[in-house]
């Protein structure tokens, strides 16, 4: 049995960065990454952008190259899915019948697709984007897909759709709530990317539900609503948020909240020495407006929380008060999000939309909790300092695009 004083589970953003962090702070141990894909860790944001639209290599999303985590003394078990965890005996149990030891365990699993459960969801030419294989496969079927059906109307979905529009693909985009983006941006930003899709093609529809998939000889050629429309279709993208892979923690009794691993501001779970990190974690975050943990799904929460666990385990603990942030590219579009907008009671428009750079701020008695910049990295730089801080702004001197968003702070 391989014992290792580090266990990482999960070889992406954050189970990648625990274990060069822990390196670069001088941590001797045994180190090992258990990751349930083929690959070497890379980056999983351009899998639904770059790399879907065959502009981006694989090598070019790769962390770090090979030779790095061998000259790092860093163990990389791929293609091992550790399927339960014994508290007591800190054990690990792969699927494959392997048996891991551990000192402290870092599950960094993040999560798996959420899958559709309509009748027809086990259909050929059904996509999901979370892995790089998931994309490969997508892509080698996209020489003879003329139209495709994207279920999902957030990120992934409308990204997703933004590509295989500009391959030449029609489009159609399911959403059930009534806008886009419905969980993670305010109504004005939603109904901008709206705009801006069916400028573009795609046909979006909102508050609509799929009733089932519709095949024929195994695979995919319709998808059926449940007001009665068919729309064809050789190929569906589904993007409909992901399950966090933290069964094993579960079923060891590890307590859980919304949908992940409950942890504290060290990243640390209820049982002694197993931290967890990235997608899977659930946690109380400074800077939410809402009761209660939450998970962020974010490629700024991987990292920063992976260096909470490296600092603890160092022997420096430092607290996670990471500010969130987020982004996202769509056609020559850039979103970039500053802070959590949930809990908001007003928000302010800073330019014109129709010019296509434009901000969203969002606040909560008076003060700053988030902004969107479309376009506008300027404001996104300026409104780090002003969430941080939860600033205080003069509301109309913020709506003119005119006055840097510095310029909109309230004397103390």
């Amino acid at each position: 049995m391989q014992v290792f004083d580090v266990a990482i589970i999960g070889a992406g953003h954050a189970g990648a960065q625990a274990a060069s962090l822990l390196r670069q702070r001088g941590f001797a141990g045994t180190l090992g990454i258990l990751g349930d894909e083929p690959e070497l860790p890379y980056e999983r944001p351009p899998l639904s952008k770059d790399y879907l639209a065959g502009e981006k290599p694989f090598e070019r999303l790769l962390l770090r190259a090979e030779d790095f985590w061998r000259n790092h003394d860093i163990e990389l078990l791929r293609g091992t899915r550790i399927d339960r965890v014994d508290v007591q005996a800190r054990r690990l149990y792969a699927g494959s019948g392997e048996c891991f030891g551990y000192g402290n365990l870092i599950w960094a699993a993040g999560g798996s697709p959420r899958p559709l459960t309509c009748p027809g969801h086990e259909l050929a030419g059904i996509h999901y984007v979370r892995t790089r294989q998931d994309v490969d496969r997508l892509r080698a079927e996209l020489d003879h897909t003329r139209q495709v059906v994207v279920i999902g109307g957030g990120y992934i979905g409308l990204e997703t759709a933004a590509v295989l529009q500009q391959l030449g693909r029609s489009v159609t985009l399911l959403e059930v709530q009534n806008r886009v983006l419905a969980r993670v941006a305010g109504e004005s930003l939603s109904r901008f990317y709206e705009a801006e899709h069916r400028a573009r093609g795609v046909d979006v529809r909102l508050s609509t539900r799929v009733d089932r998939i519709i095949g024929e000889a195994g695979r995919v050629i319709g998808v059926a609503l449940a007001d009665g429309t068919l729309l064809p279709a050789e190929m569906v993208v589904v993007g409909i948020g992901i399950e966090p892979s933290v069964a094993p923690l579960a079923e060891a009794g590890l307590t859980q909240a919304a949908g992940g691993v409950l942890v504290d501001e060290y990243c640390r779970s209820s049982a002694a020495n197993i931290f967890a990190i990235g997608d899977c974690a659930a946690h109380r975050n400074c800077h939410s407006a809402l009761d209660g943990p939450i998970r962020l799904e974010s490629v700024q929460n991987a990292n920063d929380q992976a260096r909470v666990v490296a600092d603890s385990l160092t022997g420096k603990p430092q607290p996670y008060t990471a500010l969130p942030w987020f982004w996202s590219d769509q056609y020559d579009l850039k979103l970039q999000t500053v802070g959590l907008s949930a809990g908001h009671d007003q928000t302010v428009m800073r330019g014109d939309p129709a010019n296509r750079s434009f901000s969203l701020v969002y606040l909560r008695q008076g003060r700053v909790l988030a902004v969107d910049s479309v376009n506008l990295a300027r404001d996104f730089v300026q409104a780090k300092a002003l969430v941080q801080a939860g600033a205080t702004v003069d509301v109309e001197a913020l709506a003119d695009a005119s006055t840097s968003l510095r310029a909109a702070l309230k004397p103390a």
